[in-house]
């Protein structure tokens, strides 16, 4: 299991017992969020060092619509990934552990919090 899942299955369990309907979708929404802000991050580190390095002409339009093509691509992967068969495997893989890794539910929000704020200040900064 990835970190991915990981962090999933532990804002799923958090919101399981209070939210038995929307548990998933807040889950699904999580981690679809936490990656896109993460390729951002990403994208916005190699487009300074390309930058600085003047080595690919790239235009911005271009690598905002590869963005969202990448970022609808995540989406997508996670919705069939989360909501299917597989889930219910990773699941059950996790509660067959002995040992879970639990995290503090407001660490991962706060996590979230930093991996969309730091793309946003790099923005501003370049």
């Amino acid at each position: 299991m990835t970190i991915f899942d990981t962090l999933f299955f532990n804002i799923f369990k958090h919101y399981k017992p209070t939210k038995k309907q929307k548990a998933n979708s807040i889950a699904l929404y999580y981690i679809s969020t936490l990656q896109c802000s993460l390729l951002l991050l990403a994208g916005i580190f190699a487009s300074a060092f390309f930058n600085e390095m003047n080595s690919i002409n790239f235009s911005s339009e271009s690598a905002w619509m590869l963005y969202v093509v990448l970022c609808i691509v995540i989406i997508f992967r996670n919705w069939i990934q989360y909501t299917g068969k597989k889930r219910k495997v990773l699941n059950a893989k996790l509660n067959s552990k002995k040992t879970t890794d639990l995290y503090n539910i407001n660490l991962l929000w706060f996590l979230l919090a930093v991996s969309i704020a730091l793309p946003l200040a790099m923005l501003n900064v370049i």
